[in-house]
């Protein structure tokens, strides 16, 4: 394995928000910081990921833990880089946290919006609704594959140790792929 990492961001903070609808005080409550991960290519990588100042630690720390154990993540690239959308950077299997917009289906902010949210390899990890229904389209949740969580996982035990929460275990659905931490 490459110790050299590919770097496959390099933003500014001013890219990495360009065209966001967040007011001011969120926006300045927000840093843009660089994390390292082993994707699925078995290569070393450095990404970015916008947050709240408040998750930097957490997320840091979180990610070496990610790396030292080499669970493998597809890319982490904010998501400006697809148009502030969501469905486009699930998709392309793209680990994000910052975006300022609502729940699916409803009027209230995302943790996201703050940057209190990280979404996690949205292809291996997908959001399952009560109806059957599967995001992104086509994927198949299987908790044994690689880079996949579980509730046992010792990424999901991590992020619950910190006070995060994990969308394996809401009620109304299943959202595999997202850690949020209350204000």
């Amino acid at each position: 394995m490459n110790a050299n990492p590919i770097i496959d961001t390099l933003m500014t903070f001013e890219e990495a928000i360009a065209g966001t609808h967040a007011p001011a005080e969120i926006i300045d409550s927000l840093q843009l910081i660089e994390v390292r991960y082993w994707s699925f290519d078995e290569r070393l990588h450095q990404g970015q990921l916008v947050v709240h100042r408040e998750a930097v630690e957490d997320m840091r720390e979180i990610f070496a833990l990610i790396e030292r154990s080499l669970f493998p993540v597809g890319r982490v690239i904010p998501i400006v880089k697809y148009g502030w959308s969501d469905d486009a950077s699930m998709e392309d299997n793209n680990t994000s946290a910052f975006n300022y917009r609502f729940v699916l289906g409803t009027e209230r902010l995302s943790r996201h919006a703050c940057g209190r949210a990280i979404d996690i390899n949205p292809r291996q990890n997908p959001v399952i609704y009560d109806d059957g229904r599967i995001s992104p389209a086509g994927t198949v949740y299987n908790p044994g594959a690689a880079g996949s969580f579980s509730a046992g996982h010792t990424i999901v035990k991590e992020f619950l140790k910190r006070g995060w929460q994990w969308g394996g275990f809401f009620k109304s659905l299943k959202d595999y792929h997202h850690f949020d931490r209350p204000a």
